[in-house]
């Protein structure tokens, strides 16, 4: 596995941490543009009251402000679940060019989806730390039970 694959994992897992901290399902994102991070963000649906604040839209919305475009056909979403199909559709208008996600996510992820929802070039890598991802997601679903 390359191993930038996982240094930027690692720091979507520390946004996801924070999310778990701030009693928000612990889900983590990181755009990557150039070998720069220019956004970061976790799950905010409670502390904003709002079902669309995910951490890919909140990441997207942040890189493309960063970028000063909407598009991010050049970037690398590192996000610690599989998307959900919203998540998804908002990186299809994005353009995004490689998503990386840790977790496969069977009841609410986009693979769910034929055809799948993505932009038609955007490169998937799934599985990278994924056993941690899952570890993390699980321990604060036990905790809610």
């Amino acid at each position: 596995m390359d191993r930038n694959h996982e240094l930027y994992m690692r720091k979507a897992l520390e946004e996801a941490r924070a999310a778990a901290e701030e009693g928000e399902i612990p889900v983590g994102a990181v755009v990557v543009c150039r070998n720069k991070i220019i956004a970061r963000s976790h799950n905010q649906t409670e502390r904003l009251g709002d079902v669309t604040a995910h951490a890919e839209m909140l990441a997207v919305t942040m890189a493309s402000s960063s970028l000063g475009g909407k598009y991010l056909n050049d970037c690398t979403l590192y996000v610690t679940l599989e998307p959900c199909t919203m998540c998804a559709g908002a990186l299809a208008w994005a353009q995004l060019g490689r998503l990386i996600y840790g977790a496969p996510d069977p009841e609410r992820g986009y693979s769910r989806l034929s055809p799948a929802p993505l932009h038609p070039k955007t490169e998937v890598i799934s599985g990278v730390l994924e056993q941690e991802n899952s570890a993390l997601l699980k321990a604060f679903f036990k905790t809610r039970r």
